[in-house]
């Protein structure tokens, strides 16, 4: 297992990550966007559920909007799903 490691503390809320070359993603980001990692508990099961299906097209249920913004002039949302947990919200 590779670690990821901040590489320098730019200032207060910026720090700079040291990451594989693979990874094409800017290095220096908030610190808002960094999150300890947590391993799965033994006990715990990942369920990825699968879309219903209704006249041959995948389906998903919107429950709530949780935001919305503009981004190069195109109204963007961040719903959350009906049946899945906040780690799949897009």
């Amino acid at each position: 297992m590779s670690l990821y490691i901040i590489e320098e503390v730019v200032s207060t809320n910026i720090m700079k990550l040291k990451l594989p070359t693979t990874m094409r993603i800017h290095l220096v980001v908030n610190v808002s966007q960094i999150v300890r990692y947590r391993e799965l508990i033994v006990e715990q099961r990942v369920v990825i559920l699968k879309p219903a299906e209704a006249d041959r097209e995948k389906k998903w249920k919107v429950e709530k909007v949780l935001n919305k913004q503009k981004v190069r002039g195109v109204i963007k949302y961040l719903v959350q799903w009906k049946r899945f947990t906040a780690e799949h919200d897009i």
